[in-house]
Parts: C-alpha cells; structure tokens; sequence
C-alpha cells in the first residue's frame, strides 16, 4: 500500500532500523536467543508454538505471510505442510540470516522490514500468522487494518503475544516473594495503563508495547474480523512432570493466542 507522504515512511523505516539494531541485532541478545532455540526449553518451545499450530487452518495450496518471522521455523512448518507459497518478513538482519540459511526452499522467500512498513497488495494471502512479534509494535491497529486489506475475502489472521498479564507490570521482578525468596504470586499491576514497557531479556531495555486484552480484540473487531478461537495455553500435566520448573507457568498464563476470520 502506498504511503502519503513517502518520505516520512521512510524516515520512520529507518529508525524502526536504527532501532532493530540495538535490540534484536545486539550480538549479546542474538546469541542468547539462539541459545534457546537450540535447546528448545523455552516456553515457546514447550507451550506457544503447540497450541499456536492447534489454530492453524490447513496450509496446503494456501498462500502464507508469517509477521515477524526470527529464524523462520513457522514459514519452514508452512512449506512442509503444503503452502504454495510463503512470505516471511522480519526487521533482524542477523535472524534473516539464519533463516536463509537454515529454513529455506524454492517456495519460501524472506524479506526485511519492520512489521509496520510492510507492504503487500491487496488479497495477497489466505494466511497470515505472527507468532510472538506484535508486543514489539507500536501501532498494532495500523497492522491489523493492513492485514485485513492482505487477506482474500475469509482469509485467517492467528497471532500470539505476551500475555498481557505479563507485560503490563513495570515491576523488574513480577513475582511477591516469601522471606525465602520463593514465588508466592505473580504480581499484576499497571495493567490499564498501556504503552511503551522497558524490560530485560538477555539484554538491558527491550522495548515492548503492553496492551490490555480488550484491546487486542477490540482492534482485531474494529479492523473488520470475527473472533475464531483464543488459547492461553498452560502446561500440560505430562511437560510438568518432565520439567517441574513449568510449573510456575499454571499460576499466570504467558501468552494469548487469538485466530481470526475476516468477514
């Protein structure tokens, strides 16, 4: 979609840039990230991305966009499962990297942008997927405007964020603990005060976008689609037992999961 005004889009491109590079190129956060998605004992790994390939429609002959792609795990999952195309978009230089290198195939192509910026003609896809991207962006309604506008008459939009449970606290330890130190209860607190959040994940002062769940779906509403299905998907019984540290995760739900329809 074309911008009015040409050249402030790209002068807000490139300081979305500017801003990739602190964060999601820092070679300290990428190599901790990278840690973790080798060993595959995060919570992505052990609760978003199941219940995130539960929403899924089926993918075969559907033409895919996934926002905010990292290393490109869901565009690999895509293509596997039958997509005649698929469309990954990221802001990270160093995560397109890796994901040409390690999720690549003649019917998957990878393309560098802030999610914001993207810019795709109109019934482009059947499909768009985000997975654990959008509490990064700072205009999620704009997003969810284009994403309307890029998808064919009934397409689906599934998307995952942070719980916003999670991300409303300003607190850089969340959970009240006992004399001990040992979690209590997950504190939940400046939750109707939305916007920008500084927290730290592997690095200082990532910056993350805290948005009430009514907003969430309220903009998806707004932006012309019909509400699916929602998860906030807990630990099963059996991923306890193997690893008791998940525990924590039945108290607070860490992430929502939301697929959409467009009308």
């Amino acid at each position: 979609m074309a911008s009015a005004n040409p050249e402030r889009r790209d002068d807000r491109h490139a300081k979305r840039l500017r801003l990739n590079r602190t964060f999601f190129d820092d070679p300290d956060f990428f190599a901790g990230y990278q840690a973790l998605r080798r060993t595959e004992r995060g919570l992505n790994a052990a609760l978003e991305w199941p219940a995130f390939r539960s929403m899924l429609p089926p993918l075969s002959g559907k033409r895919v966009l996934d926002l905010g792609c990292g290393f490109g795990p869901l565009c690999h999952y895509a293509a596997e499962h039958g997509a005649a195309s698929v469309v990954g978009v990221d802001i990270s230089t160093r995560m397109l990297q890796w994901a040409r290198r390690e999720n690549s195939g003649e019917r998957v192509t990878y393309l560098q942008s802030p999610i914001e910026d993207a810019d795709f003609d109109p019934s482009s896809f059947d499909l768009v997927a985000s997975s654990l991207a959008l509490q990064y962006v700072e205009r999620f309604d704009s997003v969810c405007v284009n994403v309307a506008q890029w998808l064919v008459a009934d397409g689906v939009f599934v998307l995952s964020v942070e719980h916003p449970t999670c991300t409303g606290t300003m607190s850089p330890d969340p959970w009240c603990r006992d004399e001990h130190g040992a979690r209590r209860h997950w504190i939940v607190d400046d939750y109707q005060s939305e916007g920008i959040r500084h927290h730290r994940w592997l690095v200082d002062d990532v910056i993350k976008y805290h948005r009430k769940t009514e907003t969430y779906l309220n903009t998806l509403i707004g932006a012309g689609f019909a509400i699916a299905k929602i998860m906030e998907p807990p630990p099963t019984a059996e991923a306890i037992r193997e690893r008791p540290d998940l525990m924590d995760d039945f108290r607070r739900p860490p992430f929502l999961l939301v697929a959409v329809r467009k009308l």
